[in-house]
């Protein structure tokens, strides 16, 4: 290329600016060429195609200018490092990095560029300055880690400090958590303080778990732009802010406005914490990891009531419910502001990338993160209607959610069950009655147990199977789980309808099945849908989270009626009835889930991949072994 190549360009962009815009949108092609040496020039012009006498002073015809501009435009003007591989990416632990954060990243923003901006009308410099060159080689200024062991990485953190964050992490969603269940033991005193019926005092727990379905919308894909911090210590603020307007209020309007929006900020970790998990851990210990998380959950809206029911019946009053849940709220905002570290490895390379701006005063340095530009449309159509369109379409999402919703909404329910039976049929005050929740603690305790006793197990077979999961792995345990939280309900109610004829600690022991199945049933087909579903996996729980938090929000409100209207036994056998109709559905899954997941649109299925090629292999070789010759076995094969 020489400079009457460059005049090609010119007159082509002038006599034709729509078809030189669809040639070179950016108009980059001909600032790089400007930007090049004199040696450079005529190195690229050597490397060009050559063409007769003819064709080039034919340029002014419309089909040989087009011909000689794509020849132009096809040359190699980039440096020989532009296309570059980066060996430390073929390392099994990057890629697997990298996969992990496309599947979150795809499940929520999106794609870098938006199309929709390229449509947009570029400003000027100003001061009438002209718009400065390209930058030489855009990689090239895009900061990356320095391999997969760079200490900046998390995964790469020593194990004491990630023990100390995870800690940290754990005690926020455990504050949210106790926040969603400690309010049902001051019901009593906000009806005696506001004059309402007792179902508009439950509301109060309703709408925080309402708030639940909605905050995941908000919190997820902000994680995903601007990481795990920002998202976790915003949600704690405004969670113990809340949480002080429940303290405070002179009227239930106020009550409950405020429960609303402290679930809606209580749901951040819910939606981050495993996250920032997943980003801390590699795939064998994230298991473990996310089990402790999922603990720390299932656990807070147990262990709350006993506190809050002291706080009640003494001198401090149902408003001290919520100045406890405040206080954890705030110490956890304090935590999270001051030691919390950044987990998520694209917002660790924008600060890496800040740091050597500042550092070299090169401002063309930046991360990939940093190229993002925000599409409403495609936030809304990722985290609004695709799960929808999940929910409804797949039928294991919809199946398993609707089994998982059930489970979600009985655990609120027992906020009131518990309180019917040991306060109403035994004469406990609302502290002790509290205390019988450490029946489902320990039942719960049992299952973790029992979890990380299976994880090893797990992981060999992964290992065996080319480190690729098959969902229906995960399924075993949840029909194990579901058989005995079925039971433990007929267990509760059969022995806690008659009060004191039968001791408290009968109904009381019934929390070890109950606790076990609701932890085992939810963490298996949690795992389900992620292996099932991949990079849809977001979407899928997304659905699952909205319709779950519905039933746990609908639950509580009907629960008195039900049970003093059908008495503590039947409602109870109702129930279980319902919980032992379901039980079939992970055995279902675990018999005809490939099948299923083979017609699925979202489920891209890499085990039923696998077993594919496994199977077209075995074919291969039965036929080299027969009467087909081997070359045409390889060819058939191929």
């Amino acid at each position: 290329m020489n400079q009457a190549d460059a005049d090609i360009l010119r007159d082509e962009r002038d006599a034709s600016p729509r078809r030189f815009s669809n040639w070179d949108p950016n108009d980059s092609f001909f600032q790089r060429y400007h930007r090049l040496s004199p040696e450079e020039k005529e190195k690229l012009y050597r490397s060009m195609p050559v063409e007769d006498t003819a064709s080039s002073s034919a340029a002014s015809s419309s089909s040989t200018s087009s011909v000689r501009l794509e020849a132009i435009r096809t040359a190699n003007m980039s440096r020989t490092n532009t296309n570059r591989i980066n060996h430390q990416e073929s390392h099994p632990h990057a890629l697997d990095r990298i996969e992990t954060h496309r599947t979150q990243h795809s499940g929520t923003v999106g794609a870098i560029r938006s199309r929709k901006s390229t449509r947009k009308e570029i400003p000027a410099m100003g001061a009438g300055k002209p718009y400065p060159p390209m930058l030489p080689d855009m990689e090239e200024y895009v900061v990356e880690f320095d391999g997969f062991d760079d200490p900046r990485h998390a995964q790469n953190w020593p194990m004491r400090k990630k023990l100390l964050i995870g800690v940290m992490l754990a005690f926020d969603a455990l504050a949210a958590t106790m926040g969603s269940s400690i309010f049902s033991s001051g019901i009593s005193g906000v009806v005696k303080t506001f004059h309402v019926g007792e179902e508009v005092g439950t509301l109060g727990t309703s709408l925080f778990v309402l708030g639940y379905a909605f905050g995941p919308i908000m919190w997820a894909p902000m994680s995903e732009l601007y990481g795990r911090r920002l998202p976790l210590v915003i949600a704690a603020f405004g969670f113990s802010i809340f949480a002080v307007g429940v303290a405070v209020a002179k009227d239930i309007q106020t009550i409950m406005i405020c429960r609303f929006f402290d679930g809606l900020f209580g749901s951040c970790p819910l939606a981050v914490v495993a996250a920032a998990f997943a980003d801390m851990f590699n795939n064998k210990t994230r298991g473990l990891a996310v089990a402790v998380f999922s603990a720390t959950v299932f656990m807070g809206p147990l262990l709350a009531p006993f506190i809050g029911g002291f706080l009640t019946i003494s001198y401090l009053g149902w408003r001290w419910t919520e100045y406890i849940s405040a206080i954890m709220g705030f110490s956890a905002f304090a935590l999270l502001t001051i030691f919390l570290p950044e987990t998520y490895p694209p917002i660790i390379l924008v600060n890496k990338a800040k740091e050597l701006r500042r550092a070299t005063k090169n401002w063309g340095i930046h991360a990939k993160q940093e190229e993002i530009e925000v599409d409403l449309k495609e936030l809304v159509t990722k985290n609004v209607s695709r799960p929808m369109r999940i929910l409804f379409q797949e039928p294991i999402v919809l199946l398993i959610t609707l089994y998982m919703s059930f489970i979600y909404g009985l655990l609120y329910l027992f906020l009131t069950a518990y309180a019917l039976v040991f306060q109403g049929k035994y004469g406990f005050n609302e502290g002790v009655g509290g205390l019988t929740y450490f029946g489902m603690v320990a039942g719960e305790v049992i299952a973790f147990i029992v979890v990380v006793l299976q994880n090893p197990a797990y992981a060999r077979k992964l290992e065996a199977n080319n480190n690729i999961p098959v969902p229906e792995w995960r399924l075993p345990i949840s029909i194990v789980g579901g058989v005995l939280f079925a039971g433990g309900l007929f267990w509760f109610g059969w022995t806690g309808f008659e009060g004191e004829k039968i001791p408290w600690i009968v109904p009381t022991l019934s929390g070890l099945f109950t606790g076990f199945g609701i932890f085992t049933i939810f963490l298996s087909l949690l795992n389900y849908i992620v292996d099932a579903y991949l990079m849809f996996a977001a979407s899928a729980l997304a659905a699952n989270t909205f319709l779950r938090s519905g039933f746990g929000a609908v639950f509580p409100l009907f629960a008195t009626y039900m049970f003093d209207g059908m008495g503590i036994q039947w409602a109870s056998t109702l129930l279980g009835c319902v919980a032992l109709a379901l039980v079939p559905l992970p055995i279902v899954f675990l018999l005809y889930g490939k099948k299923i997941r083979g017609k699925s649109h979202f489920a891209p299925a890499p085990d039923l991949q696998q077993d594919k090629r496994r199977d077209e292999e075995a074919r291969g070789v039965a036929d080299s072994d027969g009467s087909v010759p081997s070359e045409q076995a390889e060819k058939k094969d191929a």
